[in-house]
C-alpha cells in the first residue's frame, strides 16, 4: 500500500480538526505532525497557523486538563503537574492551571476517595490496610503530609 503524504492546506485541515476535537498542547500537535509523516520544514508553519487561528493554545489546554483529571479521575495536585511537566508546559501555566482548583472542591474530593478507599480496602492487618490506601492516594498525586493525616482520621474513627 503507498503512503499518501500530504500537502500543507490537508495538513493543516487534519490539524485544525485533531484541535477542534480536544484541547491539544504544543507536544502533542508535533507528536501528530511526526505520526502524520508531514515533513518538518511544514511543523512550525503548520503549528504558528493553530495558534493564529486559536486552535492551539497551552493555557487554555493546562487549565482544561487540570480541571478535567481532578473532577473525572480525581487526581491530587501531584500527578497533574507530573503530568503537565511530561507535556512541556511551563511551570508558570502549571501553577496558573492548579488555581482552577479550588481548595475547598480539592480537600472534598480527597476526602471522599480516601474515605470510600479506606471502606473498600480489605487487607489482613490494619497496617497492610494503611500501605494499600496510602499507596493509592499516592499514585493519585496526593500530597503525603495529607495522606498520613487522612489516615490517622479514618482510623480514629474505625476504632
Amino acid at each position: 500500500m503507498e503512503k499518501k503524504y500530504l500537502n500543507i492546506s490537508e495538513a493543516k485541515s487534519k490539524l485544525e480538526y485533531y484541535c477542534a476535537y480536544q484541547e491539544r498542547c504544543h507536544s502533542e500537535v508535533i507528536s501528530k505532525l511526526y505520526s502524520l509523516e508531514i515533513s518538518r520544514d511544514l511543523h512550525d508553519e503548520i503549528t504558528v497557523h493553530l495558534i493564529n487561528e486559536n486552535y492551539l493554545n497551552e493555557e487554555r489546554f493546562s487549565r482544561s486538563f487540570a480541571r478535567g483529571k481532578h473532577k473525572n479521575n480525581h487526581w491530587g495536585k501531584n500527578r497533574i503537574i507530573n503530568e503537565l511537566k511530561q507535556r512541556k508546559i511551563t511551570d508558570y501555566l502549571i501553577t496558573k492551571s492548579l488555581s482552577e482548583l479550588p481548595d475547598e472542591l480539592y480537600f472534598d474530593t480527597f476526602h471522599t476517595i480516601s474515605e470510600n478507599k479506606w471502606k473498600t480496602t480489605k487487607g489482613s492487618t490494619i497496617q497492610n490496610k494503611k500501605q494499600k490506601v496510602i499507596g493509592y492516594l499516592h499514585r493519585k498525586g496526593y500530597e503525603l503530609d495529607f495522606i498520613y493525616e487522612r489516615i490517622r482520621e479514618l482510623e480514629r474513627e474505625e476504632i
